[in-house]
């Protein structure tokens, strides 16, 4: 492969012409690639459930970035816009605003309201920071859709993996339940009230790092298309302790069931071996209750399915899969956004190995033209016994 790629490149060193041709012709490529691409995404996707089964969830890897380029421009053109305008009344009002200090201006929220501090206009989660200061590097598109930032929005690209690593959404619903029970409501009513896309951004299997880069498909293929929420889990042992399952790490296939109380007390488990147990679901009396979902109301007693749903409760909130229609096989997928850090991490590091090629072009510029000065010395006819062999130097009479 490097072969190819060195000849091809020493070919066009010194043609301007061809060397245009070749990039008309790779963005012809790349654009046709993403228009084709887009079509057969458009004709396959499927809109009637935008809230469990949405683009990215449907493996959309060009069709969604139509919508991100519709919200990065309408937030570039108006920021941009806001920030010109700013200069051209700061030259009247302060001319030194039109110096390098103009360059660093940020546009802060919708208002797009000024700062002058370079710190916070590099802040990813503010919009007009990326209009003010574009920087286009692959290794920080790669990083800014990694970590999620203002131009990368769950709504696109589904949750980040740090999300899931700092109980993010399920902080957010505790709030909300809290806050619903500090108002006088029922837990029912309380749970009622999460929204079941809050719900399902709590689930594992829309973790970006869940999911295999090479696993062909999209993560409907993993998993089974989302049904609906069968609602929130609340354990319970025979004393009344509300315990909770420990959640399964982001880098886990598999994992321990290990119910815990308010005080990460260990209270029940299901046991590996159950000749040594103590805290098995039966010998404690675990009882599982459902609050909003499908299974609002519902309590089970039955050890085999409250474990069932005690190993579902690790994943997260608890969502019924359709797997029949796709033919899921179980295995989790990563969402677009897994799928594009790995692309643009991968360019980066054939960008940054351009940018070494072409730094060693020009440093060594008299060694890739065959015009090193030491090579009239090798090649001198009578100077070696073996012609450009310095080892067969000959001795002087």
């Amino acid at each position: 492969m490097g072969l190819p790629w060195y000849r091809v490149h020493t070919v066009v060193l010194n043609d301007p012409g061809r060397l245009l041709s070749v990039h008309i012709m790779h963005t012809a490529l790349v654009a046709g690639w993403a228009g084709s691409m887009a079509l057969y995404e458009l004709a396959v996707f499927d809109p009637s459930d935008p809230v469990l089964d949405p683009m990215w969830r449907q493996g959309m890897k060009t069709f969604f970035r139509f919508a991100q380029d519709f919200w990065n421009s309408f937030i570039s053109l108006r920021c941009s816009l806001l920030w010109l305008w700013r200069i051209s009344c700061n030259r009247i009002v302060r001319s030194w605003n039109m110096g390098v200090r103009s360059l660093w201006t940020n546009w802060k929220s919708a208002s797009c309201k000024s700062s002058l501090g370079c710190v916070d206009g590099f802040d990813p989660f503010i919009p007009g920071g990326i209009a003010s200061h574009h920087i286009a590097a692959a290794f920080v598109v790669a990083g800014t859709m990694w970590y999620g930032s203002a131009t990368t929005p769950i709504e696109l690209f589904g949750p980040t993996r740090y999300q899931w690593d700092q109980g993010y959404f399920q902080q957010e619903i505790y709030r909300r339940v809290s806050a619903g029970l500090a108002e006088n409501l029922s837990l029912s009513e309380a749970w009622s009230q999460i929204p079941e896309k809050l719900a399902f951004y709590d689930y594992i299997g829309n973790n970006p790092a869940k999911g295999g880069l090479f696993r062909a498909g999209s993560m409907d293929n993993g998993d089974g298309i989302a049904v609906g929420w069968l609602g929130h889990p609340l354990f319970r042992d025979k004393e009344g302790r509300e315990l909770f399952v420990r959640r399964m790490p982001t880098f886990f296939e598999t994992f321990p069931v290990v119910l815990v109380d308010d005080d990460g007390i260990v209270r029940a488990d299901v046991p590996f071996r159950r000749a040594e147990s103590k805290y098995s679901v039966e010998q404690v009396g675990v009882t599982v209750e459902f609050y909003g979902g499908e299974l609002n109301g519902v309590s089970y007693s039955d050890p085999a399915t409250v474990k069932k749903y005690a190993r579902r409760a690790q994943l997260g909130e608890i969502f019924e899969l359709d797997r029949a229609t796709l033919k899921s096989d179980g295995v989790f997928r990563s969402s677009p956004r897994g799928w594009f850090t790995f692309g643009h991490a991968t360019f980066a590091l054939l960008f940054f190995f351009g940018h070494i090629w072409h730094g060693a072009r020009t440093l060594f510029r008299d060694v890739f033209a065959g015009i090193d000065p030491d090579l009239d010395v090798q090649v001198e006819f009578g100077t070696f016994q073996k012609v450009g062999d310095p080892t067969t130097k000959r001795q002087a009479v």
